[in-house]
């Protein structure tokens, strides 16, 4: 029997290629893809074995679906007695369970979210073709948790750690690795050469973050608050971070240039930002999902924000003007307006310019939100705060004793 898998080329799709090559071994012929480049593959896949269509040739879609036109293609290919499976996760992907050869998850009965991984080695488990066992278990359980995000939640960094290795060298190192380490049966772990370099790893995340930070645009894109930032690495983690930077902001768009494709990443369970990409042509998860950068994409997300400068940050070494402090905290834009958040006695109001405003809120993090979201303020250093207070506030506000300055 030869099997053929096309698979994505992010961990995920590579570490079904790991099981694949773990059940078939050299019977297994395997090729990685982009998202754009699946159809293609598909279409070639066909092509070759039109007409002459072998009961001993199986062919395996993973981490990926197909378009209308392949979908329809498939299926006549195995109405003919072509055999062919389709395993995927994504909620984008979720009309091809209408297909018998197709089975997408999103998430287990237990309510944990499934990965294509995960999902291709409990079907091959389940067909007899591969055994259980421990360090497979695991190497499967670090790819889900880092493509489902959930190691975020866990505090599971050995997961985030193999994904920094997966994309420190190439897929052929990292097959080869990983599959000498399960095939031997060791319990999984990483060598001291290893963690060195990830290590290292970690550090230039950090300083790529920090400064793709400061680029950050703040726009309205069909209504909701997004965060625009152009970088050619590190997708997920400059999502997760500038997500959690920045929460008043409902996702994250990050811009490949070169790659003309543009990843979505939200923190926000109120938000789905595979529909925003659906809308584009493209998808994936709740809270991961891209799409191409078509003109109409380029248009909205480029060339219309491109005056628009990056968003004022945070003062960061303040000791007075804290945030959801008892003495309130100070917040101005980028036009010199002053905010400030006080207490009231039903929550929290903004006295802007010096002028109370009618509108009050239920926390400090909901009136923080509104005057980022709609002003793009920023919470001011300890010196204007202080000015604030003694021009402002101190003496008809607030006993002198209230506020530590």
């Amino acid at each position: 029997m030869k099997y053929y898998l096309l698979s994505h080329n992010d961990l995920d799709g590579v570490g079904c290629g790991i099981v694949a090559k773990l059940a078939f071994g050299d019977q297994a012929d395997i090729r990685y893809n982009s998202l754009s480049g699946l159809n293609v593959s598909v279409e070639r896949y066909l092509d070759r074995w039109k007409g002459k269509i072998r009961a001993d040739q199986m062919l395996f879609i993973t981490d990926l679906s197909v378009h209308e036109s392949n979908e329809q293609a498939l299926s006549e290919f195995a109405e003919k007695g072509g055999q062919v499976r389709l395993i995927d996760h994504h909620k984008s992907a979720l009309h091809l369970n209408d297909r018998p050869w197709a089975e997408v998850t999103v998430a287990y009965e237990d309510g944990r979210l499934a990965s294509a991984t995960s999902l291709f080695c409990e079907h091959l488990i389940k067909q007899g073709l591969l055994e259980r066992f421990e360090a497979l278990d695991h190497f499967v359980e670090l790819v889900r948790q880092y493509d489902t995000w959930e190691w975020d939640a866990n505090g599971n960094e050995e997961a985030k750690r193999l994904n920094d290795l997966f994309y420190m060298v190439s897929i052929d190192e990292f097959e080869a690795s990983m599959l000498g380490r399960l095939r031997k049966g060791e319990s999984f772990s990483f060598d001291a050469f290893e963690e060195r370099i990830l290590d290292m790893e970690e550090e230039k995340i950090g300083r790529y973050v920090r400064r793709k930070g400061k680029e950050l645009v703040q726009t309205f894109i069909g209504g909701l608050c997004t965060g625009i930032v152009h970088a050619e690495a590190y997708h997920s983690e400059l999502g997760n971070l500038l997500g959690k930077q920045n929460p008043h902001l409902d996702y994250i768009a990050i811009l490949n240039m070169g790659g003309k494709r543009v990843s979505l990443r939200t923190i926000h369970d109120h938000i789905d930002v595979s529909e925003i990409a659906g809308q584009y042509g493209g998808g994936g998860h709740a809270k991961a999902s891209g799409c191409m950068m078509t003109e109409e994409v380029y248009r909205s997300y480029v060339s219309e924000i491109f005056p628009l400068e990056p968003i004022r940050l945070d003062a960061f070494r303040n000791y007075y003007n804290l945030k959801d402090s008892a003495a309130g905290a100070l917040y101005e834009d980028r036009e010199g307006s002053s905010y400030y958040l006080h207490r009231t006695r039903d929550g929290w109001g903004i006295e802007q310019n010096g002028q109370i405003k009618e509108q009050t809120f239920s926390s400090f993090q909901e009136a923080e939100s509104h005057i980022k979201r709609q002003f793009g303020a920023a919470l001011s250093r300890d010196e204007r705060y202080v000015k604030y207070l003694t021009d402002h506030l101190l003496q008809t506000k607030f006993p002198v004793e209230q506020v530590k300055v």
